[in-house]
């Protein structure tokens, strides 16, 4: 069947029916894109998806560029088999995609490669402002994101502008993180976590979305960037800002050991800081529609 859509650019979306592909295929109509979903099934009920593919057929020939989202929750305790699905979930679909490109004759490649990292790169680096210029950090979660990056790098070789965007937490009104956060408040059991002396990098979702448009649509964004607002916070500030926002007290931090007994590794990212600013970003023209928390917690919870 001939696509309505034949005569716009196409980006494959991997991840669409995630958190944060969801919100994308409109955001990209609106841009004059169209918009091929990938997905386990190879369909769902995403908006703005014209076509659909599972992650064995992928056929890359004809478009424009890939968004690669893909990557199981990490919010869980890092056994031996979560671990495992971490990285197939992240190294292993981000080495697929390439591949899908490689075999591709130069002239049917897409022209951009937008494959998502994290902050936890940076490891626990306390008060150190890290810009994408800043060294990698040691750890499992620094370890898997160097690897998750090293795999997309090899697009570059082919010819193809690869964006890394290195998310901070992601605030948005679905997110599991936001989600939990109002659960905990709302009944007036918020508080900081640990010390609440580490810096969190955050991102509203709205920028968030913004942002990766900017990635596609820039032909001078490339490399590693920082998808986090201009205004981290240490967490006693994410705290009670967060509290204030709901008119509820903040008052019951949560012990450094129970975080690591009841999440394992991923108690220890809790704990852990990076203050990371949106260098490359900015530098490239982005501005921010929430720079700060209290514009993401007003709109959030309007």
């Amino acid at each position: 069947m001939v696509s309505p859509m034949q005569d716009k650019p196409r980006v494959a979306i991997i991840g669409v029916t995630g958190f944060i592909g969801r919100g994308l295929p409109d955001l990209l109509a609106a841009e004059g894109f169209a918009c091929t979903g990938v997905s386990r099934s190879g369909g769902g009920s995403v908006a703005g998806i014209d076509l659909w593919q599972t992650p064995a057929q992928l056929d890359l020939a004809g478009h424009y560029a890939v968004i690669n989202l893909a990557g199981e929750p990490i919010e869980r305790r890092w056994t031996t088999d979560n671990r495992r699905s971490f990285h197939e979930s992240r190294v292993g679909v981000t080495r697929q995609v390439v591949e899908a490109i490689r075999v591709l004759p130069a002239e049917a490649r897409p022209r951009v490669l937008v494959n998502t990292s994290a902050v936890g790169i940076y490891g626990d680096r306390g008060d150190e402002i890290l810009t994408e210029s800043a060294s990698a950090g040691d750890g499992y979660l620094a370890e898997l994101c160097q690897e998750w990056e090293a795999a997309a790098i090899e697009a570059g070789a082919l010819g193809v502008r690869v964006v890394r965007p290195r998310f901070g937490v992601v605030l948005g009104q679905d997110g599991a993180a936001f989600q939990k956060l109002l659960l905990v408040f709302k009944s007036g059991l918020g508080g900081r976590l640990g010390s609440g002396r580490q810096w969190m990098a955050w991102i509203h979702l709205d920028d968030l979305h913004a942002a990766l448009v900017h990635a596609l649509v820039s032909d001078t964004l490339m490399g590693a960037a920082n998808f986090t607002a201009p205004s981290p916070e240490r967490n006693v500030n994410f705290t009670r800002k967060f509290a204030a926002a709901l008119h509820r007290p903040a008052v019951l931090p949560v012990p450094a050991f129970a975080l690591k007994l009841a999440l394992d590794g991923f108690g220890g990212v809790l704990l852990a800081g990076q203050r990371a600013l949106p260098a490359a970003l900015e530098a490239d023209g982005f501005r921010f529609r929430h720079a700060t928390l209290e514009s993401a917690f007003a709109e959030l919870l309007s």
